[in-house]
């Protein structure tokens, strides 16, 4: 087996990660936490160090991202209703801040979030719901 490491997912907050690592675990996965304790110690870094990266083998790496995409809670209208990229089709969409100072960092409901496809990486102010089928 490959001991080579990759990185599932980055984090701002240890106790985010810790959520993620308990469940790959538990589906039998060996899981490593890079910059936990840094983070723990001075949590202000995490944009300059890239926050806690959780990291798998290789070899796990396939399932491990299937179960993150799992877990993940992607952006929905008001109503509930998956945002759909109009490039691919896929409602993977999440809000992302395009500002980084510090004072949008500890606020960042002061400014509007894009929303980022996260399967074909399309950027959008205001993407649609997904039609329903049945109608």
């Amino acid at each position: 087996m490959s001991k080579n490491r990759k990185v599932v997912q980055s984090f701002d907050f240890g106790s985010e990660a810790q959520v993620l690592k308990s469940r790959l675990e538990s589906e039998g996965i060996e899981v490593f936490l890079r910059d936990e304790a840094i983070l723990a110690n001075d949590p202000f870094i995490s944009e300059a160090i890239g926050g806690v990266k959780l990291e798998v083998y290789e070899a796990d790496y396939e399932r491990a991202k299937s179960i993150w995409d799992e877990l993940r809670i992607y952006a929905t209208d008001e109503e509930g209703r998956p945002l759909q990229c109009p490039n691919c089709g896929a409602c993977k969409y999440e809000a992302v801040y395009l500002e980084k100072s510090w004072f949008y960092r500890l606020f960042p409901f002061f400014q509007d979030p894009v929303y980022e496809c996260q399967q074909c990486g399309t950027r959008s102010r205001n993407p649609q719901p997904k039609a329903d089928d049945d109608e």
